[in-house]
């Protein structure tokens, strides 16, 4: 009864936030909710990676910049952004498989580390790639979206909500499925896993790339609405960011907890943009408190107060 009344709620949120550009919603509501759309998708494939699966993984800007650029590219090449969208999930797919071969050799902090340096590399890769002839000459500049004013704001917008909800059905349906226990007991002791038969190495080699390819998905939908991308913004460190105060705020390796998050990582973006030089100080300042005064993040806090009170009637 319970998942039948929350399958009913999503789907009226969903049909309500579809509606919006339609009923003539305030431009300034659906930027918000485009970049909530945007990085709750980020921060949901993250939460799956570090919250349910012990992943650690620090690189969302490599998949999310892979993404943004597989798209630009390919509407330079007379590729629909729809397709370059598609495109650019599964090139960072594949750019998770390939680099899983080297990553998960490592455990706990190595892993983080290796994880870590993986955009940066490919910072440099893209500041020095220069494409000769034609349209691409010099790609380390960074390129505009071919053909994104004929883009309308609500296609973004749609697509931006679809991929926020594709991330939630995702993960729901992972936590209840058998891959989802898989993951957890994963999670819990990975040698315990391995030991009772859980292929360990299949099972978050699939979470990496499922993540990744959302990852990928929802940085070219970002950056077709940027209209613009160049290395230094699309694997910047400031998404490991996004999805770090997301998650951490509202509950690491809590269902909801990325949902709650989002919300004031959004509400925070706007707020401090008028702090660009000290944006990132703020937000780690941010990030450090949360993890002191609430480890498990809103969610979490709200989960032990409920218990606190329920044991009190009992009592």
């Amino acid at each position: 009864m319970r998942s039948y009344l929350l399958l009913m709620l999503l789907i009226a949120v969903a049909v309500g936030l579809t509606l919006l550009p339609v009923v003539g919603a305030p431009q300034i509501w659906l930027l918000y909710l485009f970049y909530f759309f945007v990085f709750l998708a980020a921060a949901n494939m993250w939460n799956l990676l570090a919250g349910f699966s012990g992943l650690l993984a620090l690189c969302p800007a490599a998949f999310i910049g892979l993404g943004g650029y597989t798209m630009t590219i390919l509407t330079w090449l007379g590729i629909p952004y729809y397709l370059g969208i598609v495109v650019g999930g599964a090139v960072a797919a594949l750019f998770a498989m390939i680099i899983s071969v080297s990553v998960f050799r490592m455990r706990g902090v190595y892993f983080a580390i290796g994880t870590l340096v993986v955009p940066a590399i490919l910072r440099l890769v893209f500041l020095r790639w220069k494409p000769v002839g034609g349209d691409l000459e010099g790609g380390g500049a960074g390129y505009m979206v071919k053909g994104v004013r004929a883009i309308p704001p609500e296609t973004t917008y749609w697509l931006a909500l679809a991929i926020g909800l594709v991330s939630v059905i995702l993960v729901v349906t992972i936590l209840r499925s058998k891959f989802g226990l898989g993951l957890a007991a994963i999670r819990d002791n990975d040698v315990s896993a391995a030991s009772s038969g859980i292929d360990v190495f299949r099972l978050k080699l699939s979470s990496f790339i499922i993540a990744a390819s959302v990852m990928g998905v929802a940085g070219g939908i970002f950056y077709m609405n940027q209209g613009y991308i160049e290395p230094n913004n699309a694997f910047d460190i400031n998404w490991l960011m996004i999805v770090l105060l997301a998650t951490v705020i509202g509950g690491k390796g809590l269902e909801w907890g990325p949902l709650t998050g989002t919300v004031i990582v959004v509400a925070l973006r706007f707020q401090m943009a008028r702090y660009v030089g000290i944006s990132s100080l703020i937000q780690g300042l941010i990030l450090v408190v949360i993890m002191l005064v609430a480890p498990q993040g809103i969610m979490g806090l709200v989960r032990d107060l409920r218990k606190a009170a329920n044991s009190r009637l009992v009592s």
